[in-house]
């Protein structure tokens, strides 16, 4: 059996007649976008974040950059990030022509954590972008503190964190603003790309949804320079299926969780996830580490189990950054997280026969 590291064709199949009407729907209206699904949607997602607002754009990447926009944040500006994160953290800092300043996060989480900002802070820093990683709340407490004595805009890159609770408070309530991607492999996953910035702020949301226009709010009118960067009607109205399905789902993941933490506890060499007292995880990867990741990642595929590296190369190593003159010795936890972790398969369909296989491959690692 093919242990496939997530499986999208299952997800379809158990929504598929709820899908297939709502794409109906949307055909027979004839309207594609900024219309009645975006809307209905908008208001639904930001509901569930527990937010005033969210604002559909055209993915997570376009979310992060246009909530910093938003905020003011642009050439001249520096703005801390994590030194283990996806590359799109970066991007859209580099988007506004502001720079990115990594911060090596914490080994037990991957997290990034106010105390690990001292290094960082220059008299240009103006805003920090948490990210969620691995759908795990990052310690958002001590650094909406530090933020705010600082005078701070707090944009969480919530990703990977769709549900995901901190101290009983969903993410994407925990900042100024916060950016979700709808990539299809993610817990509140699109057929295609899509995004969304939530937040409290009124003024903040108008701003970003002037910006994803053209910069317009009346047809050839154009206030700033904007963007197009819209989710479009098709999206939002699968987003909208979705995500009734999305606590049910995230729970299965949850579950999986439990079961990989129990069976895996005792072999040695591997270290497993640990989830702190003030976090309820989304779990949307499964990450261990292992001294032998390469190795192990090719026992796994040679017993039909996939996996993933989230991530192998870190910003500061990619020719993309070059130019900033990062060294790799100045992140050493991004550095040996880049080494050593691996992401098991999880997901919402992932079966307990499917995690007995991959419970019974990693066991014979090494034997």
């Amino acid at each position: 059996m093919i242990v496939p590291f997530l499986d999208l064709q299952a997800a379809y199949q158990e929504l598929a007649p709820e899908i297939d009407e709502t794409l109906n729907r949307v055909l027979r209206a004839g309207r594609y976008i900024l219309g009645p699904e975006l809307e209905a949607f908008e208001e639904e997602f930001a509901a569930f974040c527990g937010a005033a607002h969210a604002v559909g754009v055209g993915n997570g990447l376009e979310a992060l950059e246009l909530a910093l926009r938003a905020h003011g944040i642009g050439p001249g500006d520096e703005v801390i990030v994590p030194a283990n994160t996806f590359i799109a953290t970066w991007l859209a800092v580099t988007r506004t022509g502001a720079r990115p300043v990594p911060v090596d996060p914490e080994e037990a989480s991957g997290n990034i954590t106010a105390e690990g900002m001292d290094g960082a802070i220059t008299p240009r820093t103006r805003a920090v972008v948490p990210v969620h990683l691995y759908g795990l709340p990052a310690d958002m407490d001590p650094i909406r503190d530090l933020a705010e004595r600082k005078g701070w805009v707090v944009i969480e890159d919530a990703a990977q964190a769709h549900g995901a609770k901190y101290r009983g408070n969903k993410v994407g309530s925990l900042g100024h603003a916060a950016a979700f991607s709808f990539y299809p492999g993610k817990n509140l996953g699109a057929l295609g790309d899509g995004g969304a910035v939530v937040t409290n702020d009124t003024a903040i949301a108008e701003r970003v949804r002037l910006l994803r226009n053209y910069g317009s709010r009346e047809k050839y009118i154009h206030e700033v320079p904007g963007v197009n960067s819209r989710l479009d009607e098709m999206q939002a109205a699968v987003l909208r299926v979705k995500l009734r399905h999305l606590e049910e789902w995230n729970r299965r993941r949850k579950e999986a969780a439990r079961l990989y933490l129990e069976e895996l506890a005792a072999i040695p060499d591997l270290l497993l996830p640990r989830v702190p007292s003030h976090a309820d995880p989304a779990w949307h990867l499964f990450v261990l580490r292992h001294a032998e990741r390469d190795r192990l990642q090719s026992h796994l595929r040679a017993w039909g189990v996939e996996t993933l590296i989230h991530y192998p190369v870190p910003p500061h190593r990619s020719p993309a950054y070059r130019a900033l003159g990062l060294r790799p010795e100045d992140y050493p936890v991004a550095e040996k997280l880049s080494r050593s972790v691996l992401s098991l398969p999880m997901g919402p369909h992932l079966t307990p026969e499917m995690q007995r296989q991959v419970v019974s491959a990693i066991r014979a690692f090494g034997r």
